[in-house]
């Protein structure tokens, strides 16, 4: 690694390989534990393996963050090299990834942490934004101040298919989620301050509330049309797909639009089908 400043981020950043290749991301995993086995989010275990193991035995995952000293290993390996570090965490409102890198940090120096106060794509943007500053040549420090004063103008939010995963992962009671399936209910949650909560309860087909909810979620905005993520959990079709596609270059100027498969850590509680459309605004 020959430049002066990295830029990192944990496994929730949700970024497919040929974006961190493209990008020069390094990741550190979390953990996924199911029963006696335990697995690296986002490399040996997908959503899809998940969901086949839950409709076996009706067991899923727990997450867990990295360990302080995992996170002195994985930044030492560049600030050895002499390189400085700005890494970005899920929002330390949803797990303690981003206060153990902090620890890290704090005892090896040359380390920014940032809290993205977002999941999934919502901090693989902020990670893209990181390399595009660092390849403009700003410095480390610049960089994560940039990147934080960023955080409110990401749009993370998504739209769910079922509240089966979010009851059996203790998210919601078991009446809501019986009321909002007989109702046939799309929850459509959003990231807002760090949380993650409900915005709005769409109703209908999901292959329909896919497009109302993107439609709304772009309506009236100013997209930064460098990047533009449509992030799934697993078996939306992609005819489906290819149509959200065409619905957003027909809604906003766009120069890429990168479809990824959210980790364990979202589908967990999402559950498959989940779809979400995630920006920066201007």
């Amino acid at each position: 690694m020959t430049q002066s400043v990295v830029i990192t981020s944990d496994s929730t950043c949700d970024l497919s390989q040929e974006l961190l290749d493209r990008y020069d991301i390094p990741v550190i995993p979390l953990t996924i534990t199911l029963g006696e086995d335990t697995f690296l989010d986002g490399s040996n275990f997908t959503p899809l393996d998940m969901y086949a193991r839950y409709k076996q035995d009706g067991t899923l995952p727990k997450t867990s963050a990295p360990s302080v000293q995992e996170f002195l290993d994985f930044f030492s390996q560049f600030t050895e090299k002499g390189c400085e570090v700005v890494h970005l965490d899920i929002s330390s409102e949803l797990s303690n990834t981003y206060n153990a890198a902090c620890m890290a940090a704090e005892e090896l120096g040359h380390v920014h942490v940032v809290d993205s106060r977002m999941l999934s794509t919502g901090v693989g943007l902020l990670a893209i934004e990181g390399a595009e500053c660092r390849d403009r040549g700003m410095g480390a420090q610049e960089i994560a101040e940039h990147l934080r004063g960023l955080t409110g103008k990401v749009q993370t939010s998504f739209v769910l298919d079922t509240l089966q995963f979010m009851w059996k992962g203790g998210r919601c009671s078991a009446v809501s989620a019986l009321g909002a399936n007989l109702l046939s209910l799309k929850p459509g949650l959003e990231m807002k301050d760090g949380k993650l909560g409900v915005y709005k309860k769409y109703r209908g087909n999901i292959k329909t509330v896919y497009k109302q909810y993107v439609k709304e979620r772009l309506q009236g905005r100013r997209v930064r049309p460098g990047h533009v993520f449509i992030t799934e959990s697993g078996e939306v079709d992609d005819a489906v797909l290819e149509e959200i596609f065409a619905l957003v270059r027909e809604t906003i100027p766009v120069q890429e639009i990168h479809h990824t498969l959210a980790g364990c850590t979202v589908s967990t509680h999402c559950g498959p089908k989940t779809l979400g459309i995630l920006f920066i605004e201007e």
